[in-house]
């Protein structure tokens, strides 16, 4: 599998790395169980720092596109081809963009809307 980061594209370098990860998945380049470089390899190998890697590989972990199996390593996911056509990020986005105007057309201010998100997402842990 061979990724090239861009540091000039406006996409941020961790979104680049899901990107192409999910793109070799979908075109075949490597498949379920294959291994992946640990964190700390890829960084080297790509010039990132070890952060950026990690939190790629959080989130393809939190999408069920690579596993971690502990200090054996990271591997693509066994349901990696099916979750790899997911965009999590353009769910939230809908689903926000639904809700928002849901809520505009119930007479609440831009304002209101934007406090009571703030709210809510304060209270996550309780």
């Amino acid at each position: 599998m061979e990724l090239t980061i861009d540091i000039d594209d406006s996409v941020p370098l961790f979104a680049q790395l899901i990107g192409q990860v999910k793109k070799a998945v979908l075109g075949g380049k490597i498949r379920p169980g294959d291994a992946l470089p640990s964190i700390r390899q890829l960084a080297n190998d790509l010039g990132l720092n070890n952060k950026t890697v990690a939190k790629a590989y959080r989130l393809l972990e939190r999408d069920s596109v690579i596993q971690t199996k502990g200090y054996r390593g990271t591997f693509v996911h066994p349901d990696a081809t099916v979750n790899s056509t997911v965009d999590l990020n353009a769910w939230v986005m809908t689903k926000l963009s639904e809700t928002i105007q849901a809520l505009r057309e119930a007479g609440a201010t831009d304002s209101e809307i934007r406090i009571a998100f703030s709210d809510v997402m304060n209270r996550r842990g309780s």
